[in-house]
């Protein structure tokens, strides 16, 4: 099991369709690569609400902004992938 940080998070909000969808492509890919991921409620801290309430879901890799609203698997393999 990889016990290193996660090189995945993403910023839901509860009853977001989009953020199940995006979810769904995150924990796919990050089985298929052996990573493992973080979720955060945009709307239990007040810096992440104002960073990111009009965008969510937001994915990060590495804590670099990959998406927001949706995700492709092929976009979120190719970056885990990069390095």
């Amino acid at each position: 099991m990889n016990t290193a940080k996660p090189r995945v998070t993403v910023f839901v909000r509860d009853n977001c369709h989009l953020c199940a969808s995006v979810l769904a492509v995150v924990a796919a890919v990050c089985a298929e690569l052996g990573e493992s991921y973080l979720t955060h409620d945009v709307d239990s801290d007040a810096n992440w609400q104002r960073q990111y309430t009009d965008l969510v879901p937001v994915t990060l890799v590495d804590d670099r902004q990959l998406a927001v609203f949706h995700l492709s698997p092929e976009a979120l393999r190719a970056a885990l992938q990069a390095s």
